[in-house]
């Protein structure tokens, strides 16, 4: 059956409304909002239980909603103006989805190969540049992508939006730095600081084996934790006036490298 709800004071809208502007309510409740067809066909692919899915059926054919539904998802009609008020988007699609956030510690990584290529950011501000890192890995199809030390959750509409979905098509975790040091090291994984100082041109180092590529923020780079315990500082050679560039373009470039030597 299909629910329909048509005012903007049921409750059900005003927790959706709570979860899609608080970090704290999608935390404690343990779900999150997804936009569109295509981020709700891969949170789907990317194993994510889909609780509801909200829909205007001015926007969107109920057959291309129930082509997205699991057994138990329900589906929630809603008129224009609730659906305005919970999408993110100014041009959208129709279709929301109410997901249960996943397992995203670091004891959840699975990896299926002995020399995994891991991309680290640690404390990136902006949600957008989170989303930028997570198409990155996604086009290099590396294995897990981890944030340290976050600012926000991952599940924030910002990062789902930039990420265009690939917030669910890599594995992703998020710990403090102390706490994926201690991870890297256990599983003898060698670690590739991004940085200025002490370092080296980044196609003289050997990725092949199991690495993890480290980026920092582009105001403050990464902390003196991370160097302490770097196996190798690298550098990408600058030609212009400015010795930095977005965190996203220089972990693509440091990324792709590491790809064409193990041959993609």
């Amino acid at each position: 059956m299909i629910k329909k709800i048509s005012s903007l004071q049921n409750p059900l809208i005003k927790q959706w409304v709570t979860i899609k502007e608080k970090s704290r309510a999608r935390k404690r409740l343990g779900i999150f909002m997804v936009e569109g067809i295509r981020e709700t066909s891969l949170a789907l692919k990317g194993g994510c239980a889909i609780e509801t899915l909200i829909f205007n059926p001015d926007l969107v054919s109920v057959s291309e909603v129930e082509d997205l539904k699991q057994e138990n998802t329900q589906l929630i009609e809603v008129s224009k103006e609730i659906y305005h008020r919970l999408a993110y988007r100014a041009t959208t699609e129709g279709i929301l989805a109410i997901a249960k956030s996943k397992n995203n510690t670091l004891e959840s990584l699975k990896f299926n190969t002995k020399t995994p290529l891991i991309l680290i950011a640690e404390a990136p501000e902006k949600p957008g540049n989170i989303g930028a890192l997570l198409r990155t890995a996604d086009a290099a199809n590396i294995d897990a992508v981890i944030i340290a030390n976050p600012k926000t959750d991952l599940y924030n509409p910002n990062i789902i939006r930039s990420s265009i979905g690939c917030l669910f098509t890599n594995q992703v975790a998020t710990g403090t730095t102390t706490e994926i040091i201690e991870f890297l090291n256990t599983n003898n994984i060698n670690i590739y600081c991004a940085a200025l100082q002490a370092s080296s041109p980044y196609y003289l180092q050997d990725f092949s084996q199991a690495t993890a590529i480290i980026v920092g923020s582009e105001a403050t780079g990464l902390t003196k934790e991370w160097l302490r315990h770097s196996t190798k500082n690298i550098i990408i050679p600058m030609q212009g006036a400015i010795d930095s560039m977005n965190v996203s373009v220089a972990a693509g470039i440091l990324i792709f490298e590491a790809k064409r030597q193990r041959g993609f």
